[in-house]
């Protein structure tokens, strides 16, 4: 599907000022934005279910647990390397990074079940049995962040199939944590 990445000169009149945010928070305008401006009200709903979950009760690990997990399964490679670059950022520990993108456990038992929760949103499609909604519960973990968690994979799901569709190009600042699917255990 050709969908163009655009910049704030050629995107369509209400996703300019969107991108203008994205350039000045970032430096850049992602790939991903660039794509989702050919559809204002994508761009918006993703970058309004982007702050909402930056927002949660989550921490920035246990948001990033979540949307790695997802893009992984999902075998997004765009967003496992922004994501992942992003984590480095956020100061998540490297092990637990590198545990997401390879599909190994997660030493730490609370970060594993919320990986295990988020796994079995996405490949359920928010089914979750009793059994894994007990084991997300006994964890620590709280039913209104369980709803964080579908906030979450909602907001990786809509970048994820964007990307699927656009085959959005890398950008450099994402290419040192590139992650092919064959990678995933």
């Amino acid at each position: 599907m050709k969908l163009n990445l655009q910049s704030i000169e050629s995107a369509p009149e209400a996703s300019r000022p969107l991108l203008e945010g994205a350039q000045a928070s970032f430096g850049f305008i992602p790939n991903l934005l660039g794509t989702f401006a050919n559809a204002p009200a994508a761009l918006e709903g993703y970058l309004a279910l982007s702050g909402a979950l930056g927002r949660s009760s989550l921490s920035a690990d246990e948001q990033e647990v979540i949307t790695i997990s997802a893009s992984v399964e999902n075998g997004c490679r765009y967003c496992v390397a922004g994501h992942t670059t992003i984590g480095k950022m956020r100061k998540v520990d490297a092990e637990v990074l590198i545990a997401l993108r390879e599909g190994t456990p997660i030493a730490d038992p609370k970060l594993e079940a919320l990986r295990d929760f988020t796994l079995a949103v996405v490949r359920d499609r928010g089914w979750v049995s009793d059994a894994q909604q007990q084991a997300f519960l006994e964890v620590g973990y709280t039913p209104a962040q369980a709803l964080e968690v579908v906030l979450g994979v909602t907001m990786k799901t809509l970048s994820n199939y964007t990307n699927h569709l656009a085959e959005t190009p890398l950008d450099p600042a994402f290419a040192a944590n590139e992650w092919h699917e064959t990678a995933a255990a």
